[in-house]
């Protein structure tokens, strides 16, 4: 199963470097391609275009009132009910340009502690990805909660 996973977000303001830390953790995985987008996850649709992976994974820190760490799947319908977005494209853009691209997709959002800017990955997100790194090894990604 081809996987890739798009890390978005900014570095620089604290959690919301969650997708591309998340990434940058994946980056030689076995069995997972990932990038990381930073702000501008649009300039990586020619590559998963190409590649049609069989599971694609976007990671984003998301303001879904949830404490601080929490991993949740959002359906694509509730992208516009999450504060995610401060990459260039709105996410929801993104899904449905690449919505035949892949034999699945699933959103993930990560809720920041902090999105202060020059700030480092809080404890409770730098945990949260390590999760998810073991998730994404096990295969059991479907065992997040859905948002």
């Amino acid at each position: 199963m081809t996987v890739i996973l798009l890390g978005v977000g900014n570095p620089l303001d604290s959690d919301d470097g969650a997708g591309p830390f998340l990434a940058d953790m994946l980056r030689d995985f076995p069995g997972v391609t990932a990038f990381n987008c930073g702000t501008a996850p649009e300039n990586f649709t020619g590559l998963v275009r190409k590649l049609r992976p069989d599971l694609l994974l976007i990671a984003d820190a998301a303001d879904m009132g949830l404490p601080p760490g929490s991993v949740r799947i959002i359906p694509p319908e509730k992208i516009h009910d999450t504060a995610v977005g401060t990459h260039m494209l709105p996410l929801y853009h993104l899904v449905d340009y690449l919505a035949d691209s892949a034999g699945k997709t699933l959103i993930i959002g990560i809720q920041p502690a902090s999105l202060a800017f020059g700030g480092e990955l809080s404890a409770s997100v730098e945990s949260a990805l390590n999760e998810l790194k073991m998730m994404i090894a096990e295969n059991t990604l479907l065992k997040i909660p859905v948002l």
